[in-house]
């Protein structure tokens, strides 16, 4: 943890698709930066609230959205259940879940943070970081892309999604990205292959984007998140501290 006590409360966004839910949190007293966590693919859970509280005692305030809103109320997920086999329910119920997230519709999402970081009292200049874990790290390069003027810096943890053939694919985006980036990928990653690795880094290469690629051997996709059954603290501490020194620098 930080240095600095922190509060909390949630807060409602609306957007073009409904209410919002979202878990802000952010040092008690002091103008701060503002920062965004995307939430990994198991949702919004205590191990989240206590990541965005984590970031934010280190001088931030974290805006944590619930993207699952579009589904309705929802039971946490139970993560261990979820790695445990690739046929139980659970993992079934998050991929329904996962399928309420578009990148059209995450767009709008993160606009309406945006918006809502505008009328939040106590923060400190414009530039905004992002930080997201799973899914949510797809939602950081996105956000990046789509809000070039705002996104200073994007953290993209075991992200999936960032490089695919579909036409919306965040990696199309790179061209307009003024963020510096870091992706801490996983060195055993089904979901994500070298591939795709390659590709969103040859585009961020192409567009001039710094960028920092580390590829953490050995540890699984999910290692970032500490009730994960793959974490790996020694990986997911790496990325705490490139994520906290890239916002050092970008936010400053």
């Amino acid at each position: 943890m930080g240095g600095h006590a922190t509060t909390a409360k949630t807060i409602s966004l609306t957007t073009p698709d409904g209410a919002m839910p979202v878990h802000a949190v952010y040092p008690a007293s002091g103008a701060w930066p503002a920062a965004i966590m995307f939430m990994d693919g198991m949702g919004i859970r205590p191990a989240m609230h206590a990541m965005a509280a984590r970031l934010a005692s280190h001088g931030y305030h974290v805006l944590l959205p619930d993207l699952y809103y579009r589904a309705g109320a929802y039971q946490p997920v139970d993560m261990r259940t979820v790695f445990a086999s690739p046929d139980n329910p659970e993992r079934t119920r998050v991929r329904a879940l996962m399928s309420t997230v578009s990148n059209e519709g995450a767009a709008r999402d993160i606009g309406a943070l945006i918006a809502g970081l505008a009328r939040a009292p106590g923060l400190r200049g414009d530039a905004i970081g992002c930080v997201g874990y799973c899914m949510g790290g797809r939602m950081a390069l996105l956000a990046a892309g789509t809000f070039p003027a705002r996104i200073a810096a994007a953290s993209s943890i075991h992200g999936g999604g960032l490089a695919t053939d579909k036409p919306d694919s965040p990696h199309l985006l790179a061209p307009h990205v003024r963020a510096e980036v870091y992706l801490g990928a996983a060195g055993i990653d089904p979901h994500v292959p070298q591939a795709e690795l390659d590709r969103v880094t040859e585009a961020l290469r192409a567009a001039g984007v710094t960028y920092t690629l580390e590829v953490h051997p050995g540890v699984q996709h999910g290692f970032g998140v500490d009730e994960s059954p793959v974490y790996d603290r020694d990986a997911a501490e790496r990325c705490w501290s490139q994520t906290l020194a890239l916002f050092a620098r970008a936010l400053a």
